[in-house]
């Protein structure tokens, strides 16, 4: 029988051993970027996602928040290797509708010149709607908006395209689909890679719930796209039904998809160098901690996880999709 967690806060830090990929958990900066790299170092996370800003707007700070440079010194110290920054869910990189596209382009120019600031190397954003044109106007706008941007940006700064689950009009559901962006791309190759999140492949059909399941989709995509462009993986389970082209995050193991495909994505060797960053809800609740001990169990090896308590799935889920 299954342990029921009595307590949302593990006791001690997490030590990830030598060979794990760099793990971590999307944190919110509301309280400053130190306090959340603070955060990660408490919990045991070798890598981080943040919003360098508010993400439901258009608008975006001048300058870096004061305790940027701070933030950078103290995750290197802490060990925080990999940072990203997710960009706003405002941009749109297949609409042609402005003043929409021309913000979209400038939000994502705007993330990619300040990713220093905050020591993140990688920038993702999801993909974007071609609002009925068709998917080949779309991935045709795609491929001239990202190489606008690219053009205009630090080489240092790594765009990441993530990809859907497939609702609407959304672009970028397959791993063909993102394989055909990438061919629609003529230049900066060497400065785009790809978010692979697990809810969103599961809500577009892909069953990652078995370990031939979780194989395929990597052998699809390093047969599509090479595995060098797999900067991210976004390790979450999913509340929602295989297929169903919906999005909604769920404790990690504890939702429909489950231990055994997303341990085996976690251990796949070929995925080393991958940054594994999970989006699971309840962080100010503790549940941050929760979730990054389940992915420590599963890179151990676990195929069954400690049962959640009822009010694990109440949570506030407000940040449960990303």
């Amino acid at each position: 029988m299954t342990r029921i967690l009595a307590r949302p806060e593990p006791r001690r830090r997490l030590t990830w051993p030598p060979g794990a990929p760099p793990v971590g958990l999307h944190l919110g900066v509301q309280t400053g970027l130190l306090k959340t790299a603070r955060r990660a170092r408490q919990i045991g996370a070798t890598a981080l996602q943040i919003f360098s800003d508010n993400p439901t707007a258009w608008r975006r700070r001048p300058e870096p928040p004061a305790d940027a440079p701070r933030f950078v010194e103290y995750a290197a110290r802490a060990g925080i290797g990999r940072i990203a920054i997710h960009a706003s869910y405002l941009i749109n990189l297949a609409g042609g509708a402005e003043p929409f596209a021309s913000q979209s382009r400038a939000g994502l120019i705007h993330e990619l010149q300040r990713a220093a600031a905050y020591g993140a190397r990688y920038v993702n954003t999801h993909i974007g709607s071609h609002r009925g044109s068709g998917h080949a106007a779309g991935i045709a706008r795609i491929a001239t908006n990202v190489e606008a941007i690219l053009d205009e940006t630090p080489s240092e700064a790594i765009l990441v395209l993530e990809n859907a689950a497939g609702g609407g009009d959304t672009l970028g559901a397959t791993i063909e689909e993102l394989a055909a962006i990438t061919a629609a791309i003529t230049r900066g190759h060497e400065r785009l890679a790809f978010c692979l999140d697990t809810a969103h492949l599961w809500g577009a059909g892909y069953d990652v719930s078995t370990e031939e399941g979780a194989a395929a989709v990597i052998d699809r995509f390093a047969e599509l796209l090479g595995l060098e462009r797999l900067a991210l993986v976004h390790l979450n389970d999913s509340r929602s039904e295989r297929g169903s082209r919906t999005d909604r995050h769920e404790h990690l193991g504890a939702g429909r998809i489950g231990p055994i495909g997303l341990g085996a994505l976690l251990r796949d060797p070929r995925l080393a160098g991958t940054t594994f960053i999970m989006e699971t809800p309840g962080e100010d609740a503790g549940y941050d901690a929760v979730n990054l001990r389940r992915a420590w169990l599963l890179w151990g090896g676990a195929e069954t996880l400690p049962e959640l308590p009822p009010k694990a799935f109440k949570l506030n889920r407000r940040a449960s999709r990303r």
